[in-house]
């Protein structure tokens, strides 16, 4: 916060050189007025006193406050709503920005994923699924897969040690469990292992994807031996943050590793209608690098290291204060809240403090342009124009401190006996590790 107060706003800069400009061009100004009323036959008193009107009137004080006094106000009061800005140049780019992408899994959605159904090959022990897929993805940290482990602890209690655990990104993870040759992860990835679905698993599957869920198999020793079906639920928030969105002139769109099917029923269900899913984690980049290329400005709202890169490449970065350490600091805007409401919060502050400084400086230099014609006519004495210049600089802070009373449109959802939102989830046990 300290440095976006200290930095300077592109805006701020041009007003640097207008004031370069400003100031040997107002001593010019007052040296012509004295020149003007002693060569009209005034008396030198009259005219040394309309020069010097002419250099008090026009004291760039006001220029110099518009912007940082604004920047001030604003990044603090961002602060104190968990809205830290990184630089003033993040001003700038919420002007610009048109699109806004939401990734999915802990920006839209809670993140927290739970384990809902197994379903067994004929044959197999449902022990013995929950036992080798649960050891093998308590070596992952994603979400899908800390669901599958957690379910298995809490139902066999200690899981045995994996070995050669592999992370396939964007496809799931395979490695060696109890002598026998584990694979968890998407259907595609099995089918590179030459494991296929028979048609009771095929189904299960379709019918969790169908749901709303994610379905993830599970195979090894060469044959597909069950699917486990993990949800993840709406965060009840999302619905308003997209609207708020809208409202600010935004397109949503839902970025997702997710099939079709149950990204677009997600994104139904907030309020979303452009859907890019089945992506890999290497190509969300490609992603917002291509909605630029179609002369979009981008805004990228993620939490995870997989949404580093996509939050470095857009326009504005947006991160979750509740994700990763690399996702933070590859963003412009840290949202210290989950609440996807908060980035909406963060555009419109943003807006609306670079809306204070071009007023503070249009004030400022409307107020000269109009003052120092009347200080060269002789219509201002110094000490009136000492306080006209006084009082244009208190106008420039007290306008800077009306942010301070910059209101969230936050508003909590109130409780409900309706059922809990429908469940969303990923269909892939691994897009990239947190």
């Amino acid at each position: 916060v300290e440095d976006a107060q200290s930095g300077k706003a592109d805006v701020q800069r041009l007003a640097d050189k207008i004031s370069g400009i400003f100031v040997p061009i107002v001593i010019a100004i007052a040296v012509a007025t004295l020149g003007a009323w002693l060569g009209a036959g005034f008396p030198a008193a009259a005219a040394f006193t309309a020069a010097v009107a002419v250099l008090i009137i026009a004291c760039p004080c006001a220029l110099g406050l518009a912007t940082p006094t604004a920047l001030l106000v604003g990044t603090g009061r961002g602060a104190q709503m968990g809205i830290l800005i990184k630089g003033p140049e993040v001003l700038e780019s919420t002007r610009r920005i048109d699109t806004i992408v939401l990734d999915k899994t802990g920006t839209v959605t809670a993140g927290k994923m739970t384990l809902t159904d197994v379903h067994t090959a004929v044959g197999t022990d449902r022990t013995e699924l929950l036992r080798l897929a649960g050891a093998l993805e308590d070596a992952s940290e994603h979400p899908i897969a800390q669901a599958v482990a957690k379910a298995a602890v809490q139902e066999l209690g200690a899981l045995p040690t994996p070995e050669g655990f592999t992370n396939i990104e964007g496809k799931g993870v395979q490695g060696v469990v109890d002598g026998h040759a584990v694979i968890v992860g998407r259907a595609s990835l099995l089918a590179d292992w030459s494991l296929h679905l028979s048609a009771e698993l095929a189904e299960a599957k379709a019918a969790a994807e169908r749901q709303g869920k994610t379905a993830i198999v599970v195979g090894w020793d060469g044959q597909a031996r069950g699917v486990l079906v993990v949800a993840d639920t709406v965060k009840p928030t999302s619905a308003a943050a997209v609207a708020q969105f809208k409202r600010l002139g935004l397109t949503p769109v839902l970025l997702t590793g997710d099939n079709q099917a149950v990204a677009e029923q997600i994104a139904a269900e907030v309020g979303i209608t452009d859907v890019i899913a089945e992506v890999l984690p290497q190509d969300k980049v490609d992603v917002v690098t291509r909605l630029q290329r179609e002369g979009k400005a981008v805004a990228m709202v993620g939490d995870g290291v997989n949404d580093a890169a996509a939050l470095a490449q857009a326009d504005l970065g947006l991160a979750m204060g509740t994700g990763t350490d690399v996702a933070i600091e590859a963003s412009d805007i840290t949202l210290v809240r989950g609440d996807l409401r908060s980035a909406a919060d963060a555009v419109r502050l943003s807006r609306k403090t670079l809306g204070t400084i071009k007023g503070n400086l249009f004030w400022a230099f409307a107020y000269n342009v109009a003052a120092i014609p009347l200080a060269a006519l002789g219509l201002l004495n110094p000490m009136l124009a000492g306080a006209a210049m006084a009082f244009s600089s208190v106008f420039v802070v007290g306008n800077s401190l009306r942010l301070r009373s910059f209101k969230s449109e936050a508003v909590d959802p109130a409780p409900t006996a309706t059922a809990a939102p429908r469940p969303a989830a990923r269909s892939a046990a691994v897009d990239i590790h947190h």
